[in-house]
């Protein structure tokens, strides 16, 4: 297996973390975390979000060897993360 990921899977993975940082934003804005998890529920989603931004900037990256990849704010819906 190459060390490399395709554009497309570097894409999918960009959709599927900023979903469960999504996710989990509503899960810590939603009141049902017991006072006892919340500082642990908000660790993961730093950890989502900083997951995020290292996928971000290696998209980045990809995007100088590879224009005619859609720009982030377009992947992302108009918002960078």
């Amino acid at each position: 297996m190459s060390k490399d990921i395709s554009s497309t899977t570097l894409m999918y993975a960009i959709l599927s973390v900023e979903d469960s940082v999504n996710t989990q934003q509503d899960y810590l804005e939603s009141g049902e975390i017991p006072d006892d998890e919340i500082e642990n529920e908000e660790e993961i989603l730093g950890d989502l979000e900083q997951a995020l931004m290292e996928l971000i900037d290696l998209y980045k990256i990809r995007l100088k060897t590879d224009p005619e990849l859609p720009a982030i704010e377009d992947l992302l819906g108009g918002a960078e993360g």
